[in-house]
């Protein structure tokens, strides 16, 4: 049997084909790279070489000495954001996984209608400031719950968990049903076992939700104690200057950040956790969605 030889097309294709790859990869990691390089490089070196400095000379640690240093709100603002992320995420999973188990259920009284309201909500929102009094009516205003509750249920991870549920086997509630488990028992002990993919790929998407959002609480948080880390780091891009956080680690201009290295340090602080969470969860990504996503 004679070996198989690629023909010229054959192997353009693959070479260009590897190109594109790489270069759409370049793409993604050259900005972390020059965010991370531009947060280590001093005021000094800043000066003598310009703007645009891939590899620092010398490692300058001045920003993050600033940016974490003691007295900082930054530890305060990571608090709020890991204790908003793990609540706010148990919660979402909770209700969403409830809510999708009854619409899926086919015996429902009025669950087509039901759908419907969920989908309007998709479409159609009520507004910055009649949100913002409902918030204020209930008194949720500089409440840690006001960044929970009112996006307690996403409409669209409703809909891919809710699809998921539609697929298991009708056979195994009967079965469960016969031997007298409760719709609550069946849910926990049958279908969410059996639906774990699902529910790591939607628990993911609400927790980098959560990780991410500050403009509910830009709107709702005055308390400075209970801003998130991504508020607090807004504010830093938006309008921090170098003396604002250098003044008691800084002695003198090689050593000294720039307001650029600030802001940089300030996104790699606060992108590195999830960038490390992601990967264990990865697997579960394409599994997830697609067999949420099959049957509507």
């Amino acid at each position: 049997m004679k070996p198989y030889r690629r023909s010229l097309g054959d192997s353009l294709f693959q070479i260009s084909n590897y190109t594109l790859l790489t270069l759409i990869s370049l793409s993604f990691v050259l900005p972390f790279v020059i965010m991370l390089s531009s947060s280590l490089v001093s005021e000094s070196e800043l000066i003598q070489r310009g703007n645009f400095i891939l590899i620092p000379r010398q490692l300058n640690l001045a920003a993050y000495e600033a940016l974490l240093g003691k007295g900082s709100l930054i530890y305060n603002a990571y608090g709020i954001t890991i204790l908003r992320v793990i609540v706010g995420t148990l919660f979402n999973l909770i209700f969403t996984a409830m809510m999708a188990y009854g619409l899926s259920r086919r015996e429902l009284p009025g669950r087509k209608g039901l759908m419907l309201l969920v989908l309007i909500t998709m479409l159609i929102g009520g507004g910055l400031i009649p949100n913002y009094l409902l918030m204020k009516s209930l008194h949720l205003i500089d409440s840690f719950w006001v960044m929970i509750l009112p996006g307690l249920i996403s409409a669209w991870n409703l809909i891919i968990m809710r699809n998921f549920f539609m697929q298991l086997p009708d056979g195994l509630e009967e079965s469960a049903t016969i031997d007298g488990a409760s719709p609550l028992a069946i849910l926990l002990r049958i279908v969410i076992p059996l639906s774990m993919p699902t529910i790591a790929t939607i628990g993911l998407f609400y927790a980098v939700g959560h990780w991410n959002a500050w403009f509910d609480a830009a709107i709702y948080i005055n308390d400075i104690h209970l801003r998130p880390l991504q508020l607090f780091l807004r504010q830093i891009v938006l309008s921090l200057t170098s003396e604002e956080l250098q003044r008691q680690t800084v002695v003198s201009m090689s050593d000294r950040p720039t307001a650029q290295s600030l802001k940089s340090a300030a996104i790699i602080v606060t992108t590195v956790p999830i960038l490390c969470v992601y990967p264990f969860l990865q697997k579960h990504f394409v599994k997830g969605v697609l067999t949420g996503s099959i049957k509507g």
